[in-house]
């Protein structure tokens, strides 16, 4: 077993046995785990919440209802999340997508292999892979690792990257160093955010508390 697999399992474990399980994704349903992964773009999810709940009284979270909206109409009900007229834009693109390639059969979508999946979503304006990967993760629950601003924080400060890793580098990490199972990248993501959110923090983190204190020897971290 290599360093690296050593890390991450003991980063594993110590966040399972400090935070517990988080049962991720917040979606009640797969087509609300998608439009929630968009609306998730550069804002936080208690905003995302604002609009999903939104849309969930006024009766409009399912694919047809939502995609028979105007812009204007979508946009004023996720307003809450921020950046809504090119939250709406995004959400239509996606649903254009859905219509075009697939005939509006989420199911189907959702059930195809990974990669197709994948890159069916990167075909979509204003899906990047953080999004596309949530949403093959979450939605279809496909086994791919969601990499967010948290991780690469967390991993960098505790050097076990650099800081000039991108995305599919740290992706590219966890799933050669981890068993290729749904569940896992799932917590392991979600255990990720918590620690990100409580612990390590962008200007001002709580290292002497932080249930990471010690992983790749580092105790006290300066901020980036």
């Amino acid at each position: 077993m290599s360093i690296v697999s050593d890390e991450l399992e003991e980063i594993f474990r110590r966040l399972l046995a400090h935070f517990g399980h988080q049962h991720w994704w917040p979606g009640e349903t797969p087509f609300e785990v998608m439009v929630g992964a968009v609306l998730t773009q550069n804002t936080n999810w208690q905003n995302v919440e604002k609009a999903i709940a939104n849309l969930r009284e006024a009766g409009l979270l399912s694919l047809s209802a939502l995609a028979a909206l105007s812009m204007e109409e979508l946009a004023e009900h996720i307003r809450p999340a921020g950046y809504y007229n090119i939250k709406a834009g995004r959400l239509q693109n996606l649903f254009s997508m859905i219509e075009k390639h697939w005939d509006n059969d989420l199911d189907y979508l959702l059930q195809q292999p990974l990669y197709t999946l994948r890159e069916q979503l990167l075909s979509v304006k204003g899906i990047g892979p953080e999004t596309a990967d949530a949403i093959v993760l979450y939605a279809a629950e496909q086994p791919i690792f969601v990499v967010d601003t948290y991780t690469h924080r967390i991993l960098m400060r505790h050097e076990i990257i650099s800081e000039d890793y991108d995305y599919f580098q740290i992706q590219e990490m966890f799933m050669d160093n981890l068993n290729e199972d749904a569940a896992l990248f799932n917590e392991y993501h979600a255990l990720l955010v918590q620690v990100g959110k409580q612990f390590c923090k962008k200007s001002k983190p709580h290292c002497e508390r932080c249930p990471l204190a010690g992983v790749g020897g580092v105790e006290e971290l300066i901020p980036c």
